[in-house]
């Protein structure tokens, strides 16, 4: 592709960059502050927003994350408009971007935020793995929904749960038209941490409660990529800021706008009227056989997929 800007050393360096600016405007808000706990300096110059506005450079050593208070996370990322892009054509069902989000987000094994579907489009067409997280909608049917704002829609595109508002009366999931939302139907182990609750941290949904994939803004607010992007060994998902006009999957960074336009990208059941912020990249080329995806999973992972079409008659050819 003649416009793409791909560079395996600086690519990562530049959604850095991107974090850095986001995570220089969230001085004020209190997501960075400046302390005197670290002794000595590491050398390393970071440039901050004060307060006041003015930009500065503060030694790496001398900053530290503070929690994001309940208003932060509610009000979003300043300057930010997330967004998320999937590419079909590399996609082998390797699981590694689901692996990874249940890990990072602390989730028991039967609850998954990031979904990995066997799609085929017509009888005649070959299937093709289709990842699906939430969609984080400009227009989401499940914040109409909700009795008691619980979830929510931020500036930054990104919709949000808050755990301790939930209800758990199941509206949200009904009104998502994607089925991204799970419910947590018992507890699970203790989750311990010595930081304030905020619906932007990774923590598991509280017993009674729903939950769902959230972009991963904890991550963002550091300038790194989602726990999905940065695990996928092939490099399917790419994740940036739709203002900027930029997406980076670590590895290839490209402007949104023409690997969109180029690559005839597209939104999943965009005709609903949600306005979903995750984009489709068609399956063509495709750099692998959607069988190899069906090798080494789990045995409850297998039977997902036992009775579509295709690896009902693929099974029967292995038979005759």
């Amino acid at each position: 592709m003649e416009n793409k800007k791909k560079d395996d050393n600086n690519s990562r360096r530049n959604f850095l960059k991107l974090g850095l600016l986001a995570g220089a405007g969230t001085v004020a808000t209190g997501a960075l502050i400046a302390t005197g706990k670290n002794s000595g300096e590491s050398g390393e110059k970071i440039k901050v927003l004060t307060t006041s506005g003015e930009v500065m450079e503060v030694d790496k050593n001398f900053l530290t994350l503070a929690p994001v208070g309940r208003v932060e996370s509610h009000e979003g990322i300043p300057g930010r408009k997330f967004v998320m892009v999937i590419d079909l054509a590399k996609c082998k069902n390797a699981r590694k971007c689901v692996e990874e989000c249940q890990k990072g987000h602390n989730l028991p094994k039967d609850q998954e935020f990031m979904k990995v579907y066997l799609m085929q489009d017509s009888e005649k067409t070959a299937p093709y793995w289709f990842p699906k997280p939430c969609y984080h909608c400009d227009n989401p049917q499940c914040v109409s929904v909700c009795p008691v704002g619980a979830t929510y829609k931020r500036s930054d595109g990104i919709v949000l749960i808050d755990n301790e508002r939930c209800i758990g009366c199941k509206f949200c999931m009904t009104g998502c038209p994607y089925s991204t939302r799970v419910f947590s139907w018992k507890a699970e182990e203790a989750y311990e941490s010595d930081q304030p609750y905020s619906p932007e941290k990774s923590v598991p949904g509280v017993e009674g409660t729903v939950s769902k994939c959230d972009f991963c803004p904890d991550l963002a607010r550091e300038g790194k990529l989602p726990y999905c992007a940065s695990a996928c060994p092939m490099g399917v998902i790419y994740f940036g800021d739709i203002d900027e006009d930029v997406v980076t999957n670590g590895t290839e960074t490209f402007k949104f706008s023409e690997l969109i336009r180029d690559r005839s990208g597209y939104k999943y059941l965009d005709n609903l009227g949600t306005r979903p912020n995750v984009y489709y990249l068609p399956p063509v080329d495709r750099q692998f056989p959607f069988e190899r995806g069906l090798d080494g999973l789990d045995e409850e992972v297998t039977k997902r997929f036992e009775n579509t079409p295709y690896v009902k008659n693929l099974k029967n050819k292995e038979t005759l």
